[in-house]
């Protein structure tokens, strides 16, 4: 990736992810679980579901080192089988 997070950001800092997926009721547990294994933290998920209910916004607030752990985070969370997409 080639973001420039480094030049916008002082870090650590708290960053806001966007998870948009599928509506399943696995999806909140799912991008908690990635993000664990990367950030471990005690995480509060909030969710929205679409006008039509076909899709969830999953947002969490992690505590992020390095430019390199948010493009981790973004890589790890995208592979995700029922993320559309990570804003």
């Amino acid at each position: 990736m080639n973001t420039k997070f480094d030049e916008l950001l002082e870090f650590p800092c708290r960053f806001p992810f966007k998870v948009l997926g599928l509506a399943d009721a696995r999806l909140p547990d799912m991008v908690v679980e990635v993000l664990q294994q990367h950030a471990p933290g005690d995480y509060s998920p909030q969710i929205r579901p679409s006008s039509k209910g076909n899709y969830h916004a999953v947002t969490v607030h992690v505590t992020v080192h390095s430019k390199e752990h948010v493009e981790l985070l973004y890589q790890e969370l995208g592979k995700l089988d029922l993320v559309k997409y990570v804003l």
